[in-house]
């Protein structure tokens, strides 16, 4: 079911100043960047860094999304092995003809992860 590790999300609390450190520091390419969020590639990897979106999305670990073909296929079997999620699949990012989807869940261990799915439209 999970085809990859498609995203590593890091929590910020300044985001131009985390924008600063991984692009002018670290010298990744910056792909995007929105009022709260900002996208770097780095040899296929994708790195978003990110203010909380909610109060409960608050936590101090990065987060693994893993990148699955159909979000609501995979989301529906996990369910039914009683993984906890947080939300249910939704658009978070429009990007020209593609559209990415996400849903969060916990690990059992409070670690928060998320399925991702990037459809082309």
């Amino acid at each position: 079911m999970i085809q990859k590790v498609g995203q590593i999300g890091i929590p910020v609390k300044d985001l131009d100043r985390a924008i600063d450190f991984y692009k002018q520091k670290l010298g990744l390419s910056l792909l995007f960047n929105t009022d709260n969020m900002a996208f770097f590639e780095s040899n296929g990897l994708r790195l978003l860094l990110s203010l909380p979106e909610k109060e409960e999305f608050a936590h101090a670990s990065s987060v693994i999304y893993f990148q699955v073909s159909d979000i609501r296929d995979s989301y529906e079997r996990l369910v039914a092995e009683d993984v906890r999620f947080i939300d249910e699949p939704h658009m978070v990012a429009k990007m020209g003809e593609t559209e990415t989807w996400m849903v969060f869940f916990e690990d059992g261990e409070g670690n928060r992860h998320a399925l991702m799915s990037e459809v082309e439209i």
